[in-house]
């Protein structure tokens, strides 16, 4: 099963979620607060290829995929 990261707008917890993929984007519990304003959020990631690092660019909200976001607060 893939992880997943989620953003809770109640509380601005981020947190993972181990979750099948057909399953992804279906309400999930904060960890935190136990509110279902929740919604899945774009992970950052890092791979290395022939030694040389590779940084993915997310870090945004997933309604919007900006570095600054009025819908989730996101920095």
């Amino acid at each position: 099963m893939p992880l997943y990261e989620y953003y809770c707008s109640e509380c601005n917890t981020k947190f993972d979620a181990l979750r099948a993929m057909n399953k992804a984007d279906d309400p999930i519990p904060c960890v935190k607060c136990e509110s279902l304003h929740t919604s899945r959020v774009i992970s950052l990631f890092a791979a290395f290829s022939n030694g040389t690092a590779v940084v993915g660019t997310g870090g945004g909200c997933a309604t919007c995929g900006t570095h600054a976001c009025s819908t989730c607060g996101s920095h």
